[in-house]
Formats: C-alpha cells, structure tokens, sequence
C-alpha cells in the first residue's frame, strides 16, 4: 500500500462529496503493500440533529489493475459482504456506480474495518481464519461475475524468465523446477478435479483484522480471481502457520487452520492428492512476484519492496518437508475426512 499518486485534500473532498461522505478532516497515506496507492480518508457528515460524526474510510488508488477487470473485485467485495462476510463494501455514488476516478486513476472508497492485524498468530487465530476463509469460499459459488487469477500459472512463466537474470544458480535452478512441477500439476486430471470459485489469493496476516481472537474482517481482495479453494487455503498456510524465521511448520497452528476451515468445507480426494504441490505453488507465486518487485521496482513514495528472500525460504521448506494431513490429525482434534 505504498504511495505512488498523490492526492490533494480538494481530490479527496471531491470523491467524499460525490459518495454523500460529508467533510474531509484528514487524509493520511498508507504504507505497507506495493501495488496500489492507499489513504486513510476522515470524513465528517452531519446525520441528522445530532452531533456531527465522524468516520474513517479506505481510498484506494489503482496502479496497475484497468477499469475492465476491476469491477470483479468490487462487485465480488459487494457480493460477499451482501452475504454474511465480514469485508469492507466498496461505497456508491447515487447512480450506484462503484468505481470511481481520483487524479487521474481509477480509485474505489470502502469502510475500513475494525480492530487490528495479528502479526503473531496463535491457534484460535488460525482457526477463525479457517472458518471464515472456507465460508467465503461457500458464499462466492453464487457470484456470476468471472475472471481468472492474474497472478496463476501464465503469469508464473510469463516472469520467470524476467527475473531469472538476477538469481544465483542454485535459485535459478529451483525456480525452474519448481515451474516445470506446476506446468505439469496443472495439466493433471486431479488438478482440473479441483473445486474452484472466485478466492481471495493473497490473504495474509496483514490482510485480516482481529478484535482479541474474533476476526472482524478481511480486505485487500485486489488479487482475487477464479482459481482452486485449495491454492486460496494454501496461501494462508505458507503465512499463518510457519515460523518466519526459519519457514518451517508450526504444527498446532496449522492443524487449528485446516481443521476450522474443514468444519465448514471438508477436503476433497483431489484436493488431499494435491495438498503439497499447491503449498509449493503458493510459495513459487510469491517468490516469483517478489523478486519482480525487487529487482524491478517502481518509483514511489513510502515504498517498502518486500524481501524476495522470505519465499524462497518458505519454498525450499515446503520441498524438503512435505504437510501431511495425518500429521496435523495427531495435533488434537482429528481431521474430518473428505
């Protein structure tokens, strides 16, 4: 959420009147991501005889995504919320037109969620995130709106080769086994008996607010896209329940995750088979992407590149030690089965 447009206070109090928001007190860039711009946007409206109140909201520029293929991520937003998930809902201007344009680039306003985000997770926290993240997953069958996961397997081979120049053998070596496995699991009859629907894709600890052990929210759907459950569950996995230092299993935390989110959605035959490989493609998706911003940044303000390093790390460990579900079973409570 770096800042790559500046927004004036006249830009900001622009937006906030054409959405019924009220008057603008404060506007404050976010950092912390690397994709699009971000302001915490304070807003004072008068709601009726009482006194003014004021309400803090997110504005989101967007860098890279085009106005095509970002209504997927706001209606899909809009879906869910309409259905019970606690996420932000993008706001509407009076012709109900979600998508709007700050200096120049496409922006969207929502509500910003309550609480804060748990860096150090502990069980409960995982197993409410394996709650939630399968009711989403249940909750967007019935969204009709479609569009494939721009950060999946094209993109992958389409970077690679970007990036390769600037890795060491050993890396280069990894990375492209690592491709070749997913090339080959995606073409795979298991791969294609995968249940799939519009995920999330990027659903880090970052990216999820608590209040004590009760999520209040999920945001940053701006990766989203139609893509396998179990590449949306394994994401969270390769976050939530590792050790980040070394990149390596935290067992209890991981079992509370899959069992919580099998609670709601058992795992398929399919997805069981696949498991590993889909762990090792969600640690190759954001090694490749984060050496893409790395070695190939843009110029912004309060830009903070992640370290490319993290993922190579969580990949090598995923390789050299593959999560079996029989393991996470002896953790406590038993695994239902698929």
């Amino acid at each position: 959420m770096a800042v790559f447009t500046e927004v004036s206070l006249e830009q900001a109090q622009h937006i906030a009147t054409a959405l019924n928001l009220g008057s603008v007190t404060d506007l404050q860039g976010i950092t912390g991501g690397i994709e699009n711009t971000n302001y915490f946007l304070t807003c004072k409206s008068q709601t009726g005889p009482s006194e003014p109140h004021e309400q803090t909201y997110v504005l989101t520029l967007f860098e890279r995504l085009s106005s095509t293929e970002l209504p997927f991520y706001l209606k899909l937003m809009q879906h869910l919320a309409t259905n019970g998930i606690a996420v932000p809902c993008p706001k509407a201007n009076d012709k109900g037109d979600m998508l709007h344009t700050v200096a120049g680039k496409p922006a969207a306003v929502v509500n910003k969620l309550a609480g804060r985000s748990q860096l150090e997770p502990q069980s409960a926290h995982c197993a409410a995130l394996g709650e939630t993240l399968a009711h989403m997953h249940l909750a967007a069958q019935s969204f009709e709106t479609t569009q494939p996961n721009l950060r999946g397997l094209t993109w992958w081979n389409d970077t690679a080769p970007v990036v390769l120049p600037h890795l060491q053998q050993a890396q280069t070596q990894l990375l492209l086994q690592e491709l070749a496995l997913q090339n080959h699991t995606g073409a795979s009859s298991a791969y294609a008996a995968l249940p799939r629907g519009p995920v999330h894709a990027d659903l880090f600890r970052d990216n999820v607010m608590f209040e004590g052990d009760r999520l209040t929210g999920i945001f940053d759907f701006y990766f989203a896209g139609v893509d396998a459950w179990l590449f949306d569950l394994c994401v969270c996995l390769n976050d939530w329940a590792i050790h980040l230092d070394t990149g390596e299993w935290d067992l209890p935390r991981a079992q509370a995750l899959v069992t919580a989110y099998e609670r709601v959605r058992p795992l398929t035959a399919a997805e069981r088979e696949l498991l590993n490989p889909m762990l090792r493609a969600a640690g190759l998706r954001f090694w490749i992407s984060r050496l893409w911003d790395f070695h190939l940044p843009r110029e912004a303000n309060m830009l903070n590149p992640h370290d490319p390093t993290h993922f190579e790390k969580i990949l090598r460990a995923r390789v050299a030690k593959p999560l079996l579900l029989s393991t996470l079973a002896q953790q406590g409570t038993e695994v239902m089965p698929a």
